[in-house]
């Protein structure tokens, strides 16, 4: 209660009855994941999020038709002579922003992408998430067996950027048993 002019109190109220920056917080994390998503959201609505890699890994036949949207990292990229590119593709599993994690793998998939991809750009190691269309499965050659990779048409495909690791993301100070300045106190290196 606020006090006006000649002692009458006045009550306080507001629009909302809870705190709107709270609101605002709490939903700006997903208005940033569905602004910046790679994959299109008519994409995603017509993606099966129940099927998962391994199921389609054992009969890829059986699924043809289905849209999924897998990653990983990409192995081998070929331009074929009809115009289309072969992706090879270390399949990972997905985060929930649809980059690929560094878990283990369950396999390898294949993504048919109509015309020209330069393979520099799609090189060896690079991280790739891919929304496409099951086509059943191509076999290729893997070391000296015969491997069925399950074969996609690409509907849409996001390269992420490269990832560097640094296990110190900032220099290291010893503030604790050396003191402030450290066994290099005569010798700092700024």
């Amino acid at each position: 209660m606020t006090r006006l002019k000649g002692g009458r109190r006045m009550k306080k109220c507001s629009r909302f009855p809870f705190n709107a920056s709270l609101l605002l917080f709490g939903l700006l994390p997903l208005i940033l994941f569905l602004g910046c998503a790679p994959i299109s959201r008519e994409l995603r609505a017509q993606a099966d999020q129940k099927l998962s890699f391994q199921q389609v890994s054992q009969n890829p036949e059986a699924y043809k038709g289905k849209i999924v949207i897998w990653g990983g990292e990409i192995v081998e990229t070929s331009n074929q002579k009809d115009g289309t590119t072969l992706i090879v593709i270390l399949q990972r599993r997905l985060d929930w922003t649809e980059e690929p994690t560094f878990k283990p793998s369950e396999g390898r998939f294949i993504i048919l992408v109509e015309g020209y991809v330069d393979p520099y750009v799609f090189r060896r190691g690079g991280r790739i998430t891919v929304a496409g269309e099951i086509q059943g499965k191509k076999v290729m050659r893997l070391g000296e067996l015969e491997y069925p990779y399950p074969l996609l048409l690409s509907k849409q495909v996001y390269l992420w950027g490269d990832y560097y690791y640094s296990p110190y993301p900032y220099p290291y100070y010893s503030w604790g048993y050396y003191g402030y300045y450290g066994p290099w106190w005569r010798y700092p290196y700024w």
